[in-house]
């Protein structure tokens, strides 16, 4: 499935959270949303990229908005990763893809010169009426936090 671009209804969806309560971007309607996909918990890089929203909580909290993490891994596993490295902001459990999938974060990429299927590291800003304010497709895990706190700062100049 292509990945959603900005200007279109972001793709609604209802996932467990890392304590096993549903989230829905539905109820989030009002504020920025930031959905960040990412590969696998407690990895190097997806370490570095949740790590790096929570060096900067208190920003994504001034700006008034909520940030989900979601990838395939299973709600026990997001518990483990919260806990582990402090993680403030909701992971989001989708073992089925389904909303990977309807966001184009499930499909082929390409790591070290081999073509596999897994999920596209990607970010979407989801702007307080419900459509997408910003896609980011190829994530940078060290800059990420930073660039997505630039895009919340232009959404409310705006």
């Amino acid at each position: 499935m292509a990945m959603p671009e900005a200007g279109q209804p972001a793709p609604t969806f209802t996932l467990p959270d890392q304590e096993g309560d549903d989230v829905s971007l539905e109820e989030l309607r009002g504020r920025p949303v930031v959905v960040y996909f990412y590969p696998k918990d407690d990895t190097p890089g997806c370490t570095t990229q949740a790590c790096g929203i929570r060096d900067r909580w208190s920003r994504f909290q001034d700006a008034g908005a909520v940030v989900l993490g979601i990838s395939p891994d299973a709600v026990e596993s997001h518990q483990r990763f919260a806990n582990k490295h402090d993680l403030p902001h909701l992971l989001l459990a989708d073992p089925e893809r389904e909303v990977l999938t309807a966001y184009g974060a499930w499909g082929e990429k390409v790591l070290y010169g081999h073509t596999t299927v897994g999920v596209i590291r990607s970010t979407f800003l989801v702007a307080p009426d419900g459509t997408l304010a910003k896609v980011w497709k190829r994530v940078q895990t060290k800059k990420h936090a930073d660039q997505v706190l630039a895009a919340i700062d232009r959404l409310e100049a705006a």
